[in-house]
């Protein structure tokens, strides 16, 4: 099932040229890279991330004020990140990295604030940034971090662990959430800005990962790391304010990621069950692969008009954050299912390295887990019913 012409929701001209900016970009630049960059592992490929700088790609989501595109609704975001996504999951999440260090930003920070750390992330010369959460001992639930922010003369002293951050190493300017108050669970959660060569802050070897090895991800390690009470973000305890605020976005526009990685098995797996001749006709006239590209179809079209619609009522100031749940959830596993479903499909040539449905498989994998697993996601889902 091609997609059509009749737009969901009308769209402007500027909303349309970024899509077919975006689009060309994913089928020339991203997706003949993607199967370079899976097998260079922890190389993260910096000179396709320069050539989306380059043409407005990497700052699209930030605010016109400190040199971005202007488009910081999501749901153009979710537009944006489809069609990159399609080209490679990991790829295309790499791409616009930086709009997730900024959505914390946007929420708790200060004019001052805004400008200083956002307006690095405009232009060709872009920096990479990272936003550090996730701890040996917690991982979905953010509230029990324990990494301390003591109150010091003139900021504060970070010490603590953090891991599997992505860009973590690569990135120039990281968002830290550390416990001001540990009595307090989430009340005690605090945000701070902090530069790469900020003394006491040091870097973990590359993880290994099972996909979306463009984003290479490494332990950080605070050691009595010092803050300047200037960068600290927001108010004390506002921290995991910010961070759900930030996860209602990055789980909307995971879910446009996620679609747009099933909607690239989907065309693959159509494509050659069309020319791939079994038993003396093409397989797509036997029904049980017809029956599977029908399934991969509807998956799709719900994960995708569920993405739009929570990213329509999150533009419009409503609170999604069991919509953002449910449309993460529902994408996440379609783009599972479909990209186990063209493994299936192509037999034994989906399980081997030379085509790409293997490497999306592993890639998707990750949607299901981060910003929260899918029992998560279920878990949110019923506390909004």
């Amino acid at each position: 099932m091609a997609r059509n012409n009749v737009e969901y929701w009308p769209l402007s001209d500027e909303q349309r040229a970024i899509v077919e900016l975006c689009k060309d970009f994913a089928a020339n630049e991203i997706r003949p890279r993607g199967r370079e960059v899976d097998e260079a592992d922890t190389v993260p490929p910096e000179d396709i991330f320069r050539k989306a700088a380059e043409i407005g790609i990497t700052d699209f989501m930030l605010p016109e004020e400190f040199g971005g595109g202007g488009f910081t609704d999501v749901f153009t975001q979710c537009l944006v990140q489809e069609q990159l996504c399609w080209g490679d999951p990991g790829i295309g999440n790499f791409i616009c990295a930086n709009g997730f260090f900024a959505d914390p930003l946007l929420a708790l920070g200060s004019d001052l604030q805004k400008k200083k750390w956002l307006s690095p992330l405009a232009g060709p010369d872009a920096l990479f940034t990272s936003l550090a959460t996730t701890e040996p001992g917690s991982g979905s639930d953010s509230a029990s971090i324990v990494t301390r922010a003591d109150k010091v003369e003139g900021g504060y002293s970070i010490n603590g662990q953090k891991s599997w951050i992505s860009n973590a190493g690569l990135a120039d300017q990281y968002v830290v959430f550390a416990k001001t108050d540990p009595s307090e669970r989430s009340r005690g959660v605090t945000a701070f800005l902090l530069r790469k060569d900020t003394p006491g802050m040091s870097f973990g070897e590359p993880m290994k990962k099972m996909g979306q090895r463009a984003i290479v991800c490494r332990e950080i390690f605070f050691d009595n790391v010092f803050v300047p009470e200037e960068d600290r973000l927001g108010e004390e305890g506002q921290g995991f304010y910010g961070l759900m605020k930030t996860f209602d976005v990055s789980r909307v526009v995971l879910a446009a990621a996620a679609t747009g990685a099933a909607r690239a098995a989907y065309e693959y797996a159509l494509e050659y069950a069309r020319t791939r001749t079994q038993f003396g006709k093409p397989i797509i006239e036997h029904q049980a692969v017809a029956f599977r590209l029908a399934d991969m179809a509807t998956r799709i079209e719900s994960a995708w008009l569920m993405t739009l619609h929570a990213a329509r009522q999150l533009d419009a100031g409503e609170n999604v954050n069991g919509l953002a749940a449910m449309a993460k959830l529902q994408a996440s596993e379609t783009a599972m299912f479909c990209t186990w479903a063209a493994v299936q499909t192509l037999g034994g040539w989906g399980y081997s390295r030379e085509y790409p449905v293997e490497q999306w498989m592993r890639d998707v994998k990750l949607e299901e887990i981060e910003e929260g697993t899918s029992d998560i996601m279920r878990l949110v889902i019923s506390r909004n019913l």
